[in-house]
């Protein structure tokens, strides 16, 4: 199992969660199983949902082995059935990719990185918690700041305005893209072309 991938969306589970910014991570792994052509289904841990395929060209054999994985906690308890998810499919933290908001890019821009800290982001802390490292990939999908004195907590918890709906399918289907290269090809090229 050792050429497998654990892609993890991190989000809030529930219809009323759906439209907020703090779910983008669930958007782009939507993107991802629609990309594979398959819908999420409980995993035997019973702690998240996930979809098994092979991510990339259509009909490549060095496709890279990919999980899609949507835990079925909070945001700021994702680590947990993470964990559960690399043990089962014995994936070490260096094969992890978290796709996430980030408040510190701008509406329309992503970054790919790996390692790093927490930022304040409940779910990157938990899931550096329970893999024990911070050394997983991520990809960033940009919501910025709030505006005025908004506050960040309630922000992220809030739905994208009507303008950034308009333009949130092309930023998921950049990110779903982001994702793919990096599989594919590696961090250093996907930065190269994603990290505008």
């Amino acid at each position: 199992m050792a050429d497998v991938w654990v892609v993890v969306g991190l989000g809030n589970p529930g219809p009323g969660y759906a439209g907020h910014r703090h779910n983008v991570g669930y958007l782009v792994l939507d993107e991802l199983a629609s990309r594979l052509g398959s819908g999420f289904r409980a995993h035997k841990s019973g702690r998240a949902d996930v979809v098994e395929g092979r991510l990339g060209a259509p009909g490549s054999a060095e496709a890279p082995r990919v999980v899609l994985a949507r835990p079925r906690s909070y945001m700021n308890e994702v680590g947990g059935p993470t964990k559960a998810l690399t043990t089962f499919y014995k994936v070490p933290v260096e094969r992890v990719v978290a796709i996430h908001d980030e408040l510190d890019i701008g509406f329309g821009t992503l970054r790919v990185k790996r390692g790093g800290g927490d930022n304040g982001h409940n779910g990157l802390k938990s899931l550096r918690s329970s893999l024990g490292s911070g050394e997983f990939y991520r990809v960033r999908v940009g919501i910025g700041r709030p505006p005025g004195r908004k506050d960040p907590a309630d922000f992220v918890l809030s739905d994208y305005s009507g303008a950034e709906r308009k333009e949130l399918p092309f930023q998921v289907d950049r990110a779903a893209d982001a994702v793919e290269s990096l599989l594919e090809h590696g961090l250093e090229r996907t930065q190269q072309q994603f990290n505008s």
